[in-house]
């Protein structure tokens, strides 16, 4: 009886003694979350809850395990089994307090910064940080997992006797991927790209949506996804159109008849402007700025706040200035002569040919 209570009594003293502490410690920061709204850390630490009382069970198990008998026959699959458990759950205690805290430092500066720009700088930065710490906790994790196995640890040092020869190997065969790590670690602190920038690479106009080590998405207007290598944005020329200032200039242009009244056309575009509230009032202009032997071409010149207002404001001052040109100047609008102009179709033809013998008639003194 007394190896069947030993047992269950380890266990449940284990499984009791976890779920005490982390209930204490879940009550204590969500009592501190309520005392210091300010900063969200401690209610993002309250996420580590099962990570922890994953370590403190497998910790406690692991130190009683033999003593309390459990699995007498199977003390050393039993023991291996539970020192991988608990690397595991320290490796991921570890990650899920780094990513809490990285997460509460943006939160803070985003709320009290100003600069748009700057805080999708620090969100890209932050991004790649917890995933260089995620890649790291988890790489030595997994190589300490690896030297609790006797074998590993008596081929340590043929493999660090090689490790020269095997980063020559390495670096040759995954040289594209060291690139790309590379360029990502560059894009993170160069401030090259950021997360909610707005761009255009290959001729495709989109929004930055996730930056990673290696690879980049591009979230285009129509909601299509273009996944980039993020070496083409260290080696390539792209335009980023949030860059430093996302104030952005517009153009709009007509092809209209000469007899347009440019002045009351640039009054009204001056009107329509006042009215959208895309326009933030920078600079305006209407210029006429070529000319061909039928029309004449006018440039609209606006200016927004983003490329999103700009696209919006071109389009609105487009539709507006045409509608208006059409209800109260149509002469305006360029035309296309398909028939003779009016009293030309009728004229007589003035030119006279020279006569004929026939028209002459016969000469005198014949017959």
């Amino acid at each position: 009886m007394e190896g069947v209570l030993r047992p269950l009594s380890v266990v449940g003293g284990a499984l009791i003694v976890t779920l005490a502490v982390g209930w204490a410690a879940d009550h204590v920061l969500r009592r501190i979350d309520e005392r210091h709204p300010e900063t969200p850390l401690w209610d993002l630490l309250r996420r580590c809850r099962l990570p922890l009382q994953v370590v403190l069970c497998t910790a406690l198990l692991r130190g009683s395990f033999r003593s309390a008998g459990v699995l007498p026959d199977h003390e050393e699959v039993t023991g291996q089994v539970l020192t991988l458990v608990l690397i595991g759950a320290c490796a991921w205690l570890v990650v899920r307090v780094a990513v809490a805290i990285v997460e509460a430092a943006y939160a803070r500066y985003a709320a009290r910064a100003a600069d748009a720009a700057r805080v999708r700088r620090v969100r890209t930065q932050v991004t790649l940080i917890r995933r260089i710490v995620t890649a790291v906790v988890c790489v030595v994790a997994a190589a300490s997992m690896l030297l609790t196995f006797p074998a590993m640890r008596a081929a340590g040092v043929s493999v660090l006797a090689s490790a020269g020869l095997l980063g020559i190997v390495a670096g040759v065969a995954a040289q594209s991927t060291l690139a790309n790590l590379f360029a990502g670690l560059q894009i993170a602190f160069g401030d090259v790209v950021r997360i909610g920038d707005t761009v255009v690479v290959d001729g495709e106009w989109g929004r930055v949506e996730e930056i990673t080590l290696t690879y980049l998405v591009v979230t285009t207007w129509d909601e299509r996804r273009i996944t980039m290598p993020v070496s083409y944005f260290t080696s390539r020329p792209f335009e980023n159109w949030s860059r430093s200032n996302p104030r952005m200039t517009g153009t709009v242009f007509f092809h209209l008849d000469h007899s347009t009244p440019i002045d009351l056309m640039r009054e009204r575009l001056h009107g329509i402007l006042k009215e959208l509230p895309e326009w933030d009032g920078r600079s305006w202009s209407l210029v006429i700025t070529d000319t061909t032997p039928t029309t004449i071409q006018v440039r609209a010149l606006v200016t927004a706040k983003d490329a999103d207002d700009i696209w919006t404001l071109r389009c609105v001052v487009r539709e507006q200035l045409i509608e208006w040109l059409r209800r109260e100047h149509p002469y305006a609008l360029p035309r296309i002569n398909t028939a003779p102009a009016p009293g030309l179709e009728q004229a007589p033809d003035r030119r006279q040919a020279p006569p004929t013998s026939e028209d002459i008639g016969p000469g005198p003194g014949t017959t």
